[in-house]
């Protein structure tokens, strides 16, 4: 890409910049953000932020694969054996969703998660198919952006936080 797709945005432009065009769309966005992210959950904010990675890497969205997977790297270690069952869910649910099948669920339960934990991973899969949309839609140039210091934004004030920006 050779930046933003809108004319207004910076060259450097991040997802903030995009709320930044309709206040009234990003107040509901980042709510649920903060909701699926860092609400309470069996998923960590490490794990959950490892599944946004994922579903970004395959999405091939550079953007966001870039940043959350430095947002889980400031989390802290992952028990990738444990989560396993739960990355393999959301990876054919991004990749085939039309393929899912009871088994897959069965997969992830018999990992040990719970039935909650399944439909939390299925939401952050859901929400960053739409952010990988988003971001990719209006042309955000990941090769202009500095990750860490965006990953490090939303490690310390998460994403509701970012309303006060």
């Amino acid at each position: 890409m050779s930046g933003p797709f809108l004319p207004s945005l910076p060259r450097d432009a991040v997802v903030l910049d995009l709320y930044k065009l309709d206040l009234e769309l990003a107040k509901p966005l980042l709510r649920i953000q903060q909701h699926i992210m860092r609400g309470p959950s069996e998923l960590t904010p490490a794990e959950r932020e490892l599944i946004a990675a994922t579903v970004s890497d395959l999405n091939a969205c550079r953007f966001c694969y870039g940043v959350h997977s430095r947002v889980a790297a400031r989390f802290g270690v992952v028990d990738p054996g444990r989560l396993a069952p739960i990355l393999a869910y959301v990876s054919k649910l991004t990749e085939t969703p039309s393929r899912m099948t009871r088994a897959d669920a069965e997969a992830v339960y018999a990992a040990g998660w719970s039935e909650r934990a399944l439909f939390q991973a299925v939401a952050v899969c859901a929400l960053f198919s739409f952010f990988n949309r988003f971001v990719d839609g209006t042309g955000i140039d990941a090769g202009a952006v500095d990750f860490d210091k965006v990953a490090a934004g939303l490690h310390e004030i998460g994403y509701e936080g970012r309303l006060k920006l």
